[in-house]
């Protein structure tokens, strides 16, 4: 195996036992992005000796016999909202070309204290909304790959890099990971700060994480969550150890509850029929349950808190540039300035009351089972996906993971979404790491594909 396809946690532990070398393993990871990234276009910066002189400062640092961190000479890729001391954010806009930031985003300090190697900055959409950078999907080039994390997801897809950090705010960790093919979590909000990162909407900014393994993507959990006092979203609060939890057997077979969500309108012929197929596969380990139709307008309240945030918070670019802006994002924020303070105030509250109905559904399941977007990544780079399957548990700031199970007859990926209640973070990937081997499938290592005219079937009740 080339160094460049190993594991975050693989690889730390290879580095750690000094079996092989941080410059090794970014060496390779460079190299493999010489081969691929004419095609894939993940990174919107990469210094090549830069990275390999934070490689070659690890290793000495490790035969020196210091201290070394959990992802120690382990490279990463930063999706480029996150502020970097040593490498331009620019938010992928042509407004911010060329800013450097004086200090790291709390997530990327993290990064650094554990030991990792910041292998450079990943494609974003602009302001990670909906207008596309120029990567593409490394299964397929002529298909989007997903936003508005794109680069991360495509860089870990691709090889290019075993781990890599976005955002969501609207779907924008968990519709890339589902396109790419690899784990994408989303954690509760909160759990991860933000601070250092693009702010668009409070209520409704994550910083999530890509891994080609669930056993990853939970190290990258436990090395970046928790309090920061310049996050006011965060909590002190003693936090599980993610690794070890996701890793342990569940005392009892995970119950889950598939739900289609009143997106389900929006589900492609080949998602319905995958899903029917892993359904009846998982026999009475899953139900299937309804909602109720007071969760029928989430997806417009998350619009319309999204809408009102992002056109507060970039106000200043759009006064001073907006001609610079895409006409998507101008209509957005154009739309947020016209929203009614009370029906903005109406929106931010109502996620309370849904957030207090889901409880009997996790009360008796271990985590909600659905489609993490309509259907295999689209045909066509100007737009990134609809992210329909992934607002309502953005707007409610669930933990949501997106597992490559499934896979359309043409090869690309079809994410299987697990959600679970917020605050059970840890538990939920322990659930998505039993559904892994249950499926029967190797994470991120090519499922096959979904057979089609499988018969569905119905055996919850709904709450």
């Amino acid at each position: 195996m080339s160094l460049n396809a190993l594991g975050l946690a693989e690889a730390a532990s290879g580095i750690r036992d000094g079996r092989l070398s941080s410059a090794e393993l970014v060496g390779d990871c460079l190299k493999r992005i010489g081969e691929a990234d004419g095609d894939v276009e993940a990174w919107a910066f990469l210094d090549r000796d830069h990275a390999m002189w934070q490689a070659e400062t690890a290793d000495d640092r490790r035969k020196q016999g210091k201290p070394t961190g959990a992802l120690h000479g382990v490279p990463v890729g930063i999706k480029d909202i996150f502020d970097t001391s040593d490498m331009p954010t620019e938010f992928g806009s042509k407004l911010w070309a060329g800013r450097t930031p004086r200090r790291d985003a709390a997530a990327v300090a993290r990064l650094r204290a554990a030991g990792a190697v910041i292998l450079g900055k990943t494609v974003t959409t602009e302001y990670a909304y909906f207008n596309p950078g120029k990567t593409r999907n490394p299964h397929h080039r002529d298909h989007t790959p997903g936003g508005s994390s794109s680069g991360s997801a495509a860089a870990v897809a691709a090889l290019m890099v075993p781990g890599a950090i976005g955002s969501q705010t609207n779907g924008s960790v968990i519709r890339p990971a589902a396109f790419c093919g690899v784990v994408g979590f989303k954690p509760t909000h909160g759990l991860i700060p933000r601070s250092g990162a693009l702010l668009l909407s409070r209520a409704l900014d994550h910083v999530g994480v890509f891994a080609r393994s669930v056993g990853d993507a939970a190290l990258l959990a436990q090395i970046l969550a928790g309090f920061d006092e310049e996050d006011p979203d965060t909590h002190p609060l003693a936090l599980p150890a993610f690794v070890d939890v996701a890793a342990s057997e569940p005392p009892l077979p995970p119950r889950l509850a598939f739900v289609r969500t009143p997106s389900w309108k929006h589900a492609e012929k080949v998602t319905a029929e995958a899903f029917a197929e892993l359904v009846e596969s998982l026999g009475d380990r899953v139900s299937e349950v309804e909602i109720g139709e007071s969760f029928d307008r989430a997806v417009d309240m998350h619009r319309t808190v999204m809408e009102v945030e992002m056109a507060h918070n970039l106000h200043r670019d759009f006064e001073r540039g907006g001609e610079s802006l895409s006409p998507v994002l101008r209509g957005l924020i154009e739309r947020g300035q016209k929203v009614a303070a009370v029906d903005y105030l109406r929106a931010l509250a109502a996620s309370a009351p849904l957030n207090a109905a889901l409880d009997g559904v996790f009360d008796e399941y271990d985590a909600i089972l659905t489609p993490a977007a309509p259907g295999p990544a689209p045909r066509g780079l100007d737009s990134t996906g609809n992210p329909a399957f992934c607002s309502l548990w953005t707007y409610l700031g669930t933990p949501a993971v997106s597992l490559p199970l499934l896979r359309s007859e043409t090869g690309l990926p079809i994410g299987v979404q697990l959600v679970g209640r917020r605050g059970n973070d840890a538990r939920l990937l322990r659930t998505a790491n039993w559904l892994v081997k249950a499926v029967g499938k190797r994470v991120g290592r090519g499922a096959a594909p979904a057979k089609t005219g499988a018969r569905r079937t119905r055996t919850g009740s709904g709450k």
